[in-house]
């Protein structure tokens, strides 16, 4: 299987897949799916472009609507984790996972699912240690604060991953892993990008939570993106332990290093997008405590067995069949013929295949619960913390993942 692996796509749909499209005529090859490690601005129309957290020279609708509204095709399918530029109405629609467009597939905020016999797992947003234990509280409309937050990456979604048992193949995160660098060239990095020299020399470049996965999850192949350059590493975990080919990509751009692509064994097929029976599993064990308020998140750090879920999920699959439910558009897209949106105020609906997936696991909607339910449903299912105030929340730099003017 020859997969092919995207950093930051922002948007340019068109131009990754045009030069995949070049690549298999030059190389002689089929490229069988893509990843984007973030930065996928799904964005459907000029409503969705106002809960991107951009300054307002970067906010462009480039070419996502198009396969959104199905006057392109996407040629290849194409999985994609959340980074801290993103839609985050849409992609909140699809919390757990889901269509974006058709043949496009959200992983959701954190997920795995199977692409044949690969295991491909992904982690959503960037690592922010003072909103880590919060809980999921924004909801379009966003203002300052939350238009910024809500990409932030939640210690529930990581511990979900943390109970990942069987083996992955591939995993996915928009951040670098805390300490990655001491793995490759960190040298001929600094002298790329010189203002990550004391981040590297601190060793405070990355994600804890990254690193955490990364030692817990030991998968083959680990891709990041996020500060817009390449950077190759090599981790042995333990003396005669697995390898971890680490590998930042850039962002898409002429002369830019944004694309890979890697030959992985696996079956004759089919080559398609399933749901994968053990993150069901935990899926299921874990929406009871699903927080969703600013309320510190809290939970004994203990292995949740999801045996009893697991075979539940299995009886299900076995009955439904392991596709995804198929994708719904649930919002117009933009019109260049008329480029002016009417709306002054973007909330977020109820998508369907969210709806479907919920209730395949008999489970309730909890995206849209108000503040009241959400305080009585995490009192009773986590440890109560401390509320922060508007002035608690550090408001991040516009060019934190090293915008390129």
């Amino acid at each position: 299987m020859k997969i092919a692996v995207e950093g930051c796509m922002h948007g340019e749909l068109d131009i990754v897949y045009d030069t995949l499209r070049r690549l298999e005529e030059a190389e002689g090859i089929k490229i069988d799916l893509l990843l984007c490690c973030g930065d996928f601005q799904a964005v459907r129309n000029k409503d969705d472009l106002r809960c991107v957290n951009v300054p307002l020279k970067y906010r462009t609708m480039n070419s996502f609507w198009k396969y959104y509204s199905g006057q392109a095709v996407t040629p290849y399918p194409t999985i994609f984790i959340g980074g801290n530029h993103e839609a985050s109405n849409y992609l909140w629609e699809l919390y757990y996972g889901g269509w974006a467009a058709p043949n496009i597939y959200f992983l959701g905020f954190s997920g795995v699912v199977k692409f044949g016999n690969i295991r491909i797992g992904g982690l959503s947003g960037i690592h922010k240690q003072h909103n880590y234990h919060s809980g999921h509280y924004e909801r379009p409309p966003y203002n300052e604060q939350t238009i910024r937050s809500v990409y932030h990456v939640r210690h529930y979604d990581v511990l979900k991953l943390m109970h990942v048992k069987e083996p992955l193949d591939i995993f996915l995160s928009h951040d670098w892993p805390l300490g990655i660098t001491e793995y490759g060239n960190w040298q001929k990095l600094i002298r790329a990008k010189k203002h990550f020299e004391e981040e590297v020399n601190n060793r405070t470049l990355g994600s804890k939570p990254a690193a955490e996965l990364l030692n817990k999850l030991k998968p083959p192949y680990w891709f990041s993106a996020h500060l817009h350059c390449r950077f190759p590493a090599i981790i042995q975990h333990g003396e005669n332990g697995p390898t971890t080919k680490f590998l930042a990509l850039d962002k898409c751009l002429p002369g830019r290093n944004f694309l890979q692509v890697i030959d992985i064994p696996s079956n004759p097929g089919p080559h398609e997008i399933q749901y994968d029976e053990e993150w069901l599993a935990i899926t299921r064990r874990f929406n009871s405590i699903f927080p969703l308020t600013r309320r510190r998140f809290s939970i004994r750090d203990e292995q949740l067995d999801t045996q009893d879920d697991r075979e539940w999920v299995r009886n299900k699959l076995n009955t439904r069949g392991v596709k995804p439910f198929d994708f719904v558009q649930t919002a117009p897209s933009f019109n260049p013929s008329n480029p002016v949106s009417n709306s002054s105020i973007t909330r977020s609906c109820r998508n369907p295949q969210t709806e479907s997936f919920l209730q395949l696991l008999e489970l309730p909607y909890l995206l849209d619960s108000s503040n009241s339910e959400e305080v009585d449903r995490n009192q009773s299912s986590s440890q109560p913390g401390n509320t922060l105030d508007d002035e608690d929340i550090e408001l991040p730099d516009e060019d934190e993942d090293a915008i390129d003017e």
